[in-house]
């Protein structure tokens, strides 16, 4: 049974090598285990989600945060200080780093 599964391993294996640039580029791996060969929709790298957005605006000293404006490259929180109202930037990639 183990060589049964080795050679479908080797022969996904060199098979695979042949569709790997359409499956990287749609994000799609094939994963093989115990319970057989099983395809993997990768997530792409996300940028700076909303609710990621306000959590970094809380923690750059903004109260009340709210998004106000997303796109592709930045993320616009508004919200409050003690001087009163404050936006902030961030740029759209993970981790949102302030702009």
């Amino acid at each position: 049974m183990s060589i049964m599964k080795s050679a479908l391993a080797l022969a996904l294996l060199v098979t695979g090598t042949a569709f790997a640039a359409p499956a990287s580029a749609q994000d799609v791996e094939l994963r093989i285990g115990p319970n057989g060969v099983r395809p993997v929709i990768r997530e792409r790298d996300r940028g700076c989600s909303a609710r990621e957005a306000r959590a970094a605006a809380l923690d750059e000293g903004l109260r009340r945060p709210q998004v106000v404006r997303m796109t592709d490259r930045s993320v616009t929180v508004e919200g409050f200080t003690r001087r009163g109202p404050e936006r902030i930037r961030f740029a759209n990639r993970r981790g949102c780093p302030l702009i």
